[in-house]
Parts: structure tokens; sequence; C-alpha cells
């Protein structure tokens, strides 16, 4: 039998040895391409229930390795790196879209739910000078909005 200089090698090694070499004669775009028709190929044979498993998954082992500050940190940089790519009509026209799926999704109950939970919130928070700051200010703001009518 010819002597297989890979007899004293786990497949790791091997694979790690292969991946080594592969990345030595591709670039970038070779791997975009094939993570490209790698994603078309997977969409043709799964739905929305499978990517939604997936994901359900992948969330549930995420946290169980993370803990607060991960996750703290990790939508600190989207919130930067979404502010630094997006301007103020992106803002409100995911706002609208947002609150246009919520009002499909919930009656006059929960509305009054949430507005009496952030209320209490508030109220738990702040002093009698802060709602007659606001008072005062949403008060100009209307009599601006007057004038300019």
């Amino acid at each position: 039998m010819a002597n297989n200089n890979n007899d004293n090698k786990t497949m790791e090694e091997i694979g790690r040895k292969g991946g080594e070499a592969t990345a030595e004669n591709h670039d970038k775009e070779f791997y975009q391409e094939i993570g490209r028709k790698g994603g078309e190929a997977t969409a043709e044979n799964h739905d929305k229930d499978f990517y939604q498993e997936i994901g359900r998954k992948g969330g549930e082992a995420t946290a169980e390795n993370h803990d607060k500050d991960f996750y703290q940190e990790i939508g600190r940089k989207g919130g930067e790196a979404t502010a630094e790519n997006h301007d103020k009509d992106f803002y409100q026209e995911i706002g609208r879209k947002g609150g246009e799926a919520t009002a499909e999704n919930h009656d006059k109950d929960f509305y009054q739910e949430i507005g009496r939970k952030g209320g209490e919130a508030t109220s738990e928070n702040h002093d009698k000078e802060f709602y007659q700051e606001i008072g005062e200010k949403g008060g100009n703001s209307r009599s601006n909005q007057r004038d300019n009518d």
C-alpha cells in the first residue's frame, strides 16, 4: 500500500491546510461570488419558515454565549453605522412603516396600556419642573404652528 502523508493528520488539520491553500489562491471577490451563489441556491430550496427557524436557533445560541454588555455594544455599533449611512428622511420613513405595522396589529386597548405604562415610568423619573418645562415647550411649539398656518 502506498504511504500516505495524511495518515497521521486529523481531518481538522487536513481541512485547515486545504483552506489556507485555497485562501492563498483566491481573492475577496471569489469568496463573495461563491457566497452569493450559495445564498441563491439556498433561497431556491427553502421557504420563510426555514429562515425563521435558523434565525431562532442562531439567536438562542448567541444568547447562551453572550451577556447584556455584548448586546449593548453591538446595538451601539449598529446604531452608529446606521446613523452614518442614513438621513432624517430614512428615519421618518422607517418610523412611518413601523407605526403602520404596529397599528395593523394592535387595538385601542394596547395603546392605552402602553401609554399608561409610559406615563407611570416617566412620572417615577421626573419631577414637577420637568413637566412644567415640557408643557411650556409644547405650548410654544403649538403657538408657532398656529402662527405658520
